[in-house]
């Protein structure tokens, strides 16, 4: 499986990183893109350097590189999940403004029909981030919020990163055990 992770400057850039190594341990091919902002995010809110993070994936684009081979629809990647995905990143895509590399791809992945999974971080939600989330919903996106769930009883944050990154596998047809799943009382 081939799939285009895109980290953009919302909190929770630590979701993204765990996907990559997912992803990787899964032996799927990943394409990366970072934004500036995630560049600054990433060093507030982890200790992973973004050169670290980048050798997580098989392939690194600069943000604004339209001539990645995922900036376009003959390119047979699999999925784009965009995780986080800021409000400006989610506006973009709902407004179908490709001035970005991870805008582009989920414009792709519209036109193409291809699975793009957003992963919004914010909180709480104006109507316009609503209004957009519903968009692109209707437009074919899959919107899963960064919730995670507490019935697994995480015990650490890394727990609930990956309940929530375990949610994306699952979106994407990959078989994971990162969290405890929902067996019933």
């Amino acid at each position: 499986m081939e799939i285009v992770v895109g980290i953009s400057g919302a909190s929770g850039v630590g979701y993204g990183i765990r996907l990559l190594e997912a992803l990787r341990g899964k032996g799927c091919v990943t394409h990366l893109i970072i934004t500036d902002s995630a560049r600054k995010i990433m060093q507030i809110e982890t200790d992973s350097l973004p050169g670290e993070v980048e050798r997580l994936a098989d392939h690194v684009y600069a943000p604004k590189d339209f001539s990645a081979p995922v900036a376009s629809g003959s390119h047979l990647f699999d999925a784009l999940v965009v995780i986080p995905c800021s409000m400006g990143t989610l506006s973009g895509i709902a407004c179908g403004s490709s001035d970005t590399l991870i805008t582009r791809c989920a414009d792709v992945c519209l036109k193409e029909k291809r699975m793009l999974i957003l992963v919004p971080r914010e909180t709480p939600l104006s109507l316009i981030q609503l209004r957009n989330m519903v968009a692109a919903s209707e437009a074919g996106a899959l919107i899963l919020p960064a919730c995670p769930a507490f019935y697994s009883r995480p015990q650490s944050l890394a727990g609930l990163v990956d309940v929530l990154v375990g949610r994306v596998l699952d979106l994407l047809g990959l078989e994971n055990d990162l969290y405890h799943r929902w067996e019933g009382l």
